[in-house]
């Protein structure tokens, strides 16, 4: 393509053609009206309109999730580019490759307190990778090109184009040979791990009596699920994941020990408790994995894989750091690993811990439970939907539950916690795997009611979404702590004043249906299953007070852990929490108590 002259906004839109850009999430307004003019005749570009900026954040995070491409959302200036922060700060703590573009007023009045100015470069600078105000248009392809690059590269994360109207509008000489030229010196990602070091960790793997890998998103983001798979095939050791881990290695597999942390399965606490060498792929000892860092894996040598330095030693100190791509350090991993056929105890010693602590499913009491649906859907769905949840009680219930087999199926907020992120989740992974693929949304009363306007755009465009909304009348995980930590003092978690979801549903043009039974759950989910040319909404109407365990108290240890409610207990509010909730038997006590 020779050097032509084209406006800045023509310019962007041939940059993104050229970054294989398809599909935009967005909202129009004042500021980028000379950009949604050039869309009107850009026919390589799906744009989907949002009903709120939040949902194009969230929605641009679904798609980059359940596709590894980066998701690309559009705003205006002011109230539309600060309603992306949210979804912003929850892709930087989950580091998710997202281009958000927004406009700013014209560059004459930067600073001026025109209408619908906020500095939006300013605001999200703690939130995102990097961010640019682009003042000058001939900077603006050099800028796109950079944005993607860096959003993708090394430890994936957010970025932000800032573009004021005038360089929108202005005119510019388009070199695209030029503009792709990215040589950023202060952002040089490391691929490869660090060969001495690599050695040293096979060294460590082949020592080790009782080893267990511990696997986060970073090894998603890599795409390195099946050099992790040929890992623990040729040695033998059972693997765990983190919430964003979930899926790359298979649930079904007899090494797989399932989510670990405050609410992951006791078995894989008490793995990692006994471990001698943690293996850490791509997973950064996050607060809710590791509770009292002091207390957690306490005999244990690490080897720490990732490809973000600042990583290592950040929570805990690493025998072996190795910084660099997951994929690509397994691959040169597997070539010094021999295969062990000698952790038979270990394993069965695992085993038993399994056998002893299995997740509970609550039956034969009449009601209708959360974690009985949940299993249902993964069930009718052979364990394969992609599936997004919002965040709270039903969010840990599908992550203990569902039974993950394959990698970037599983789509959540983890890092942040944000409440409204699965329906517009939901609606940009069905961008990004295709209408044919099922995608499945649960959700709980509560936070379905933060973005539930983005079901309309759900409706416009047929997706087959089937929502499943696990109603117990609560903002459940608020209750719960009340609950065992506040004496049973409920303050402001009450929702029986919600609407009728069916009736909602109905409103947007949607299915509704509504299940209160156990016996009716698999002709409700095969209901909406037969169902593809809108979404389809389901109110399960589930048991009200029922908590998630097992549950490490925050910030407490392996032996504060609580692997079910007691039997044939009194009532709650004759109980403090510390009576009400005993641990498990501890495990090496002794020990523990010379850590604290």
């Amino acid at each position: 393509m020779a050097n032509v002259t084209m406006s800045g906004a023509q310019a962007l839109m041939e940059c993104l053609r050229r970054e294989g850009v398809t599909t935009i999430f967005g909202y129009p307004g004042g500021a980028v009206i000379p950009i949604y003019d050039v869309l009107y005749n850009t026919d390589f570009i799906e744009h989907i309109l949002v009903r709120h900026e939040q949902g194009a954040g969230h929605m641009a995070e679904g798609y980059a999730h359940a596709t590894g491409k980066v998701g690309v959302c559009l705003a205006t200036s002011g109230p539309g580019a600060t309603n992306l922060v949210t979804a912003l700060t929850d892709a930087m703590m989950d580091s998710i490759p997202i281009v958000a573009i927004t406009g700013q007023v014209r560059t004459s009045v930067i600073g001026k307190d025109a209408f619908q100015e906020a500095d939006i470069t300013g605001i999200t600078m703690p939130i995102t990778k990097h961010n640019w105000l682009v003042k000058d248009a001939r900077d603006l392809p050099r800028i796109v090109h950079e944005a993607f690059y860096i959003a993708r590269s090394g430890r994936p994360g957010p970025v932000l184009v800032d573009i004021p109207r005038d360089v929108a509008e202005a005119a510019i000489e388009y070199d695209p040979d030029e503009a792709q030229k990215i040589d950023i010196r202060s952002f040089k990602a490391t691929f490869k791990g660090h060969p001495q070091q690599i050695k040293r960790a096979a060294e460590f793997i082949a020592e080790a009596k009782k080893p267990v890998l511990y696997v986060g998103g970073g090894c998603k983001a890599a795409g390195a699920d099946e050099e992790l798979l040929e890992l623990a095939n040729r040695t033998g050791i059972p693997v765990t994941t983190t919430l964003h881990g979930l899926g790359m290695f298979p649930e079904n597999h007899p090494q797989s020990l399932g989510m670990l942390g405050m609410h992951g399965t006791a078995y894989a606490n008490y793995a990692v408790h006994h471990t001698d060498l943690l293996i850490a792929v791509g997973a950064r000892f996050d607060d809710r994995v590791t509770g009292k860092v002091s207390a957690f894996a306490p005999d244990a040598k690490v080897i720490h894989i990732d490809v973000d330095p600042s990583e290592m030693n950040k929570v805990r100190r690493a025998d072996v750091p190795i910084v660099g791509d997951c994929r690509a350090v397994l691959t040169e991993l597997l070539k010094y690993v021999e295969p062990r056929s000698d952790l038979g105890d270990w394993n069965a010693e695992v085993g038993k811990w399994k056998t002893d602590y299995p997740l509970e499913v609550p039956q034969g009491d009449g009601e209708l439970h959360s974690e009985f649906v949940i299993r249902e859907i993964a069930r009718l769905t052979s364990h394969d939907a992609v599936l997004t949840t919002d965040v709270g009680q039903h969010q840990m219930w599908a992550a203990q539950h569902f039974g993950m087999r394959s990698p970037r199926q599983f789509i959540t907020s983890g890092g942040l916690g944000t409440m409204g992120f699965g329906l517009p989740a939901a609606i940009g992974a069905q961008f990004g795997v295709g209408r044919e693929n099922p995608v499945w949304c649960i959700s709980g009363d509560g936070s379905i009611q933060m973005c539930i306007q983005e079901l309309m755009v759900a409706r416009i465009y047929g997706l087959p979404i089937k929502l499943a909304i696990l109603n117990n009348q609560y903002l459940g995980m608020v209750r719960q702590w009340q609950e065992m930590f506040h004496e049973n003092r409920y303050s402001q978690v009450d929702l029986e004043a919600s609407p009728d979801f069916v009736k909602l549903a109905e409103a947007f043009d949607c299915i509704g249906l509504r299940c209160t039974r156990p016996e009716d759950v698999e002709a409700t989910l095969k209901q909406a299953m037969a169902i593809n040319d809108r979404p389809v909404v389901m109110d399960f109407r589930v048991a009200k007070e029922t908590n998630v365990y097992p549950m490490i108290p925050s910030g407490q240890t392996i032996h504060d852990m609580v692997t079910t409610r007691p039997k044939n207990m009194a009532p709650l509010d004759s109980y403090t929490a510390s009576e009400m909730y005993q641990p498990t038997p501890a495990v090496d006590a002794e020990k523990e108590e010379a850590t604290r």
